[in-house]
């Protein structure tokens, strides 16, 4: 357990960090949104690439964990729209609060899982999150724009918008292009490849500086009932899910527990953005992004604990 702890402090540390030059305006409002611009679309692609590029995964369950991460995603997805007659019920929540619940509990921050990843298990759980990337982005971008599209609003998502975003999206690009480097054999050229990594190697730490940049603590007392429900779903109920559907595809080692730390993590800030775009409750996402955020500072060593 102090061994867990001694790796995600620091990631911790640095989102703390985040928060406090955000409180301070250092270095100025206007810096957080290029910052998160230049980590979205070139240092977080560039650290996915070389992760993929120079992964070896002749020894480890890929395909296995790839299976293990989308039925973990899915099991929730299903789950959420079976809550959904509970959520805009009981609970009084609208359709475009739905949407923030639903994206709450199913995307995830890859910025904390690669931090985490590579805090606890070195370049080869980097290279496994960059897996999990590979398999989880797609999925929960179709995911919660089609929620979105269904439920915040009166028009259905359109197949040219889902697929208009995905090939769009630098995660995506940037893991079917090391995955295919990777496959093919082709690979990087030795400078290009050095150059990636430094590019990469920054986005560790600036995209946790974003995170914690990102976080809000404004609206907390008025939404108690939604961030308990979501934030209990993401923390403790994802990581288990996808800890079960490990067992059911034989995924273990440090696969394993990658797979289980990407269920683990903190919803994704870029969840505000698209509860912005398309009619969500922007301002219910951003209290859910951050008091997952918060309460991972205790849930994450502990889950990884208790499954590892």
């Amino acid at each position: 357990m102090i061994e867990i702890l001694y790796a995600l402090i620091p990631v911790f540390l640095v989102i703390a960090l985040g928060a406090s030059l955000r409180r301070l305006s250092f270095p100025g409002d206007d810096f957080w949104p290029l910052l998160d611009r230049v980590t979205y679309f070139i240092l977080f692609p560039s650290l996915l690439v070389h992760s993929l590029v120079a992964a070896d995964f002749s020894n480890i369950p890929v395909p296995n964990m790839a299976a293990a991460l989308f039925a973990g995603l899915i099991t929730m997805s299903l789950l959420m729209i079976s809550l959904r007659p509970l959520i805009s019920g009981p609970m009084g929540q609208s359709g475009p609060a739905f949407t923030s619940i639903f994206q709450g509990a199913t995307r995830w921050n890859s910025f904390v899982a690669l931090a985490a990843s590579f805090s606890l298990f070195g370049t080869e759980g980097l290279a496994l999150a960059a897996v999990g990337i590979g398999v989880l982005v797609p999925t929960v971008n179709v995911l919660c724009v089609f929620i979105l599209m269904r439920y915040a609003g009166d028009d259905p998502a359109s197949f040219r918008m889902l697929a208009r975003l995905l090939v769009r999206n630098p995660l995506v690009l940037a893991c079917a292009t090391g995955i295919f480097l990777n496959a093919s054999g082709i690979g990087l050229w030795e400078p290009i490849l050095t150059g990636v990594d430094i590019l990469g190697r920054a986005a560790l730490a600036l995209g946790l500086l974003a995170v914690g940049a990102g976080l809000d603590l404004s609206r907390f007392s008025s939404q108690r009932m939604p961030i308990a429900l979501t934030t209990s779903l993401r923390l403790i109920l994802m990581p288990l899910l996808m800890a079960g559907w490990c067992w059911v595809f034989d995924v273990d080692g440090i696969a394993r527990m990658v797979a289980i730390l990407c269920g683990a993590v903190p919803g994704a800030t870029a969840s505000y953005v698209l509860a912005r775009q398309l009619g969500g409750d922007a301002p219910l996402m951003a209290s859910l992004i951050t008091a997952s955020t918060l309460t991972a500072i205790v849930t994450m060593p502990t889950i990884i604990w208790l499954l590892g």
